[in-house]
């Protein structure tokens, strides 16, 4: 199989080969293969856009999850306790929606392989 690359795909190969201490060559051997084994499965270039988006709902889900549980352990009364923890729980489930939404267009994207 030969492969061919423009020179900033190929500055983007070896780039990725060395952070893994190998060789381009054996780089990309490897990507085809796992893409070839439905292990690495390619999405586009739009698709990124939505990964890292749901990549950041996702931090941010965990740090308002951190925040309600720190606000709901407490076991003491608080006057104030109810006001916070609903703010917090409008935060836990705006982050809810967007990881919903960004994992329903990444879901869209894939295509099914045949």
């Amino acid at each position: 199989m030969n492969l061919s690359f423009n020179e900033t795909e190929l500055q983007v190969l070896q780039l990725a080969a060395g952070r893994e201490g190998m060789s381009p060559a054996s780089w990309a051997g490897r990507q085809v293969m796992a893409v070839a084994q439905e292990v690495l499965v390619p999405v586009s270039r739009d698709a990124g856009d939505v990964l890292r988006e749901l990549v950041a709902a996702r931090v941010h889900l965990r740090e308002t999850v951190v925040a309600l549980r720190a606000l709901t352990s407490t076991g003491t009364p608080d006057a104030g306790l109810p006001q916070a923890a609903a703010a917090v729980l409008e935060e836990a489930l705006g982050a809810v929606a967007r990881v919903d939404a960004a994992t329903c267009a990444v879901m869209r994207e894939r295509r099914p392989r045949s």
